[in-house]
């Protein structure tokens, strides 16, 4: 079985940037799974645990991707990685907060998956594509069921006002982060495989400010800070150690 020692330029670039697809829909999955219990509606209790099942299973799909390219295990890449492996954005890793924050943070990410996304699905790779139109079918509910929630938290009550605009103000500069582009990335768009994340960056930025400013909040206008998808919070450290500590007992455990 290859190893991503043996990869070709075009192949090590193209799964450094499945690793970062599938750590996004992890880390963002493992943050929702922890509302059950605790959403605001039992409606949305069950919507949100839905959601976060729907995200592991999306990174279940680019894991296993991710697999076939580099020779990995997607178990122990999961389950044994400390956080100085893992290639998720910061946006994700970020404590739940309250409902606002949660929202917020979810429309954001679900607005650069939907530019994203339609865009890897048109792309050469056949299994990318394939992976990208079958996730896609799933984000435009999960798009929809978020920024519906911003918009409605927005033009609510004074407070639920102020929640979410104090949840953009945090939020916003961590977004930064996904448009920062990967080694190799000028590979992956010559070749077809993947979109400019400059363009992609454009296409959310339109979309984004146009609901936050019709819902009446105002975008804030520091950019955020340049940081490498290999630099995180203390708080990735904190969620890994309780994800992983059940199969961190016994290593060798077939499950």
């Amino acid at each position: 079985m290859k190893t991503i020692h043996t990869l070709s330029d075009l192949d090590v670039a193209l799964a450094a940037r499945l690793l970062a697809l599938a750590d996004d829909e992890l880390i963002l999955a493992h943050r929702a799974s922890e509302w059950t219990g605790h959403a605001p509606i039992l409606e949305e209790d069950i919507g949100l645990a839905n959601i976060a099942q729907d995200e592991l299973g999306h990174a279940g799909l680019w894991y296993d991707l991710y697999a076939a390219l580099a020779g990995s295990d997607p178990d122990r890449l999961v389950f044994f990685r400390d956080a100085g492996g893992w290639r998720n954005v910061q946006l994700v890793e970020l404590p739940k907060g309250d409902w606002a924050f949660t929202m917020l943070r979810q429309y954001l990410f679900d607005s650069y998956e939907a530019a994203l996304l339609e865009r890897l699905a048109e792309g050469r790779h056949e299994g990318i594509a394939g992976a990208a139109g079958k996730i896609r079918k799933e984000e435009l509910y999960h798009a929809r069921h978020s920024s519906a929630w911003v918009k409605r938290l927005a033009l609510g009550t004074e407070e639920s006002r102020r929640r979410s605009q104090d949840a953009l103000d945090l939020l916003w500069p961590y977004t930064r982060q996904l448009f920062i582009p990967h080694e190799g990335d000028e590979r992956l768009a010559a070749a077809g495989y993947a979109p400019r994340l400059a363009d992609v960056h454009d296409i959310w930025t339109a979309a984004v400010r146009s609901h936050l400013e019709s819902s009446g909040l105002r975008v804030p206008d520091s950019p955020g800070v340049a940081v490498r998808r290999d630099q995180h919070t203390p708080h990735l450290t904190e969620l890994l150690t309780e994800m992983q500590r059940v199969a961190r007992l016994d290593p060798e455990a077939i499950w």
